[in-house]
């Protein structure tokens, strides 16, 4: 080990073993370290771009005493970072920690804060109707829930209308469920590999990653299939998805003419032969799969998968639990950028900016065979405060063009991580559309077996380190996941771009020595 690396490391555990001092909106800890980094010619410490937004003082548990809580009383097995973020106070895109500490979200709570964490016109109307009605269940009128119902309704092309509010993603895909087998009266339900569309008793039978499947029976009726995944995947090229930045994968395909998609067809049209009934329920996809890593199917795909299931007397669901609100850019709704028209669409995270709520839209003739099968009831579903905060986020969407803005910056982004995808041998893939991203990590581009976990865990550390959070995915955990909300500007994504860039060139540093 050089002497270099010896100072760099030395100075790192003294920055990490001692309390750190607050910081004020323009500095971040482990400033001293950032410099003596500097002093020896290393790497240049990205700058951050400025806030003029001060939190306020951290008043509450010790750290200390958050972990020993977390460890006896709190069920989550998953956490990010080897010493987890203590978060105390949100403003737009940025966070700050209990010490003051200001960092960038580019994940946005697992791709849910839309507009912008406590967004000033999004509080002032939750404290208004705070003050005025918190709950009221739906078997009653109260103004938020209607006005809103009409609001949404109107962003749906027909026959989509008919509106059933929840809490969660993993509620809504439970009520589609009910849904399409009470509509079509059949049982078998199709999701791809990969797919996530919630950990409930009946989701976790559509949700395809191994780490959210069970040892024990559950999931009855649901039938995964192939995921056309033209990076990963057998087939797929330089001519595939829907994005300003394609696989560096070559293709023969034709402009007008994808091989992939055909490939991709016929084994979908095999599940259909082999895997369910003649008939079925439906067929649940989301437009770009998130928790798998911003994975994009070739162009036309979808259209012609939702043909082959209607045509076997299923119905179509469109899991716009992260595609939807804005965030591709080029349309409102993910379904949108596949020309297709699904008979549900399901949607949360984003809908509230934050707060818990959900919703099912469907036609007329799907919501009353429901009707006639169950008599549906959801206690909090439409409450009146989260209906009047998704009606401020609609618009805040359409007040600050947040649509056009992600699709301008999400583009810009894409392009610059793209860049560095030819840059580093380890950057495998630049995939998504809009404001939502994957960059899939790879041991090399000719194999695109996926990097180490523990590799990209020590990128995912630095970006950390340099004041940028960013998101995991991946069946691997290989791809980081970037979504911020849609707020955000062209100088964050530079500062993203080049934190990005010098915690990948720190890792390849230390592979090389």
């Amino acid at each position: 080990m050089t002497p270099a690396w010896r100072h760099l490391l030395r100075t790192w555990r003294l920055e990490t073993s001692s309390p750190r001092t607050p910081m004020t909106c323009h500095s971040l800890s482990l400033g001293a370290f950032w410099r003596s980094v500097t002093k020896l010619g290393l790497h240049t410490k990205p700058r951050m771009p400025p806030c003029d937004f001060t939190p306020e003082k951290y008043q509450s548990m010790p750290y200390s005493r958050v972990l020993e809580v977390y460890r006896e009383h709190l069920s989550c097995e998953l956490v990010y970072f080897p010493d987890p973020l203590l978060l105390h106070q949100g403003h737009m895109q940025w966070l700050f920690d209990h010490e003051g500490n200001r960092y960038l979200d580019f994940f946005s709570g697992i791709v849910t804060v839309s507009v912008g964490h406590c967004h000033p016109k999004v509080n002032a109307v939750a404290q208004k109707q705070l003050s005025r009605l918190w709950h009221t269940s739906n078997l009653f009128f109260h103004p938020p829930i209607h006005e809103y119902a009409e609001q949404l309704s109107a962003l749906l092309p027909d026959p989509l209308k008919v509106i059933f509010f929840m809490n969660s993603g993993s509620e809504a895909n439970d009520l589609a469920m009910l849904m399409a087998r009470a509509h079509s009266t059949n049982t078998d339900i199709i999701s791809f590999r990969g797919a996530y569309h919630g950990c409930s008793p009946y989701t976790i039978g559509l949700s395809n990653v191994g780490q959210f499947k069970m040892k024990l029976p559950s999931g009855e009726g649901c039938q995964s299939t192939m995921c056309p995944d033209v990076f990963r995947g057998p087939w797929g090229g330089s001519h595939c998805r829907d994005s300003p930045v394609q696989t560096i994968r070559k293709c023969s395909c034709a402009p007008d003419c994808c091989q992939a998609k055909d490939q991709y067809i016929e084994q979908f049209k095999d599940t259909l032969s082999t895997c369910v009934g003649k008939s079925i329920a439906g067929f649940f996809a989301e437009p770009i799969q998130g928790v798998n890593g911003v994975v994009q199917y070739p162009k036309g795909f979808l259209k012609e998968a939702f043909q082959l299931v209607q045509e076997r007397g299923g119905v179509c669901i469109a899991d716009e639990v992260q595609t939807g609100f804005g965030r591709l850019g080029s349309h409102f709704w993910g379904f949108q950028t596949h020309g297709v028209l699904p008979d549900i669409v399901t949607m949360a995270k984003g809908i509230g900016n934050g707060f818990p709520m959900a919703a099912v839209v469907t036609t007329p003739e799907i919501a009353k065979s429901l009707a006639k099968s169950v008599l549906h009831f959801n206690t909090f579903g439409g409450n009146p405060m989260a209906c009047a905060i998704a009606s401020a986020v609609l618009e805040v969407i359409k007040e600050e063009k947040l649509q056009e803005n992600s699709l301008e910056v999400g583009t810009y982004l894409l392009l610059k991580l793209a860049e560095l995808r030819d840059e580093f041998e380890i950057i495998g893939d630049v995939r998504g559309k809009g404001l939502m991203v994957g960059i899939e990590m790879v041991k090399d581009k000719a194999s695109r077996q996926p990097l180490p976990r523990e590799e990209v865990n020590q990128i995912h550390e630095g970006c950390r380190r340099m004041g940028l959070i960013i998101g995991r995915g991946g069946l691997f955990s290989q791809t980081f996941r970037i979504a911020p909300s849609l707020c955000v500007t062209k100088p964050e994504v530079d500062f993203a771009v080049d934190v990005f860039r010098a915690a990948v060139s720190q890792h390849m540093e230390r592979r090389a020595k």
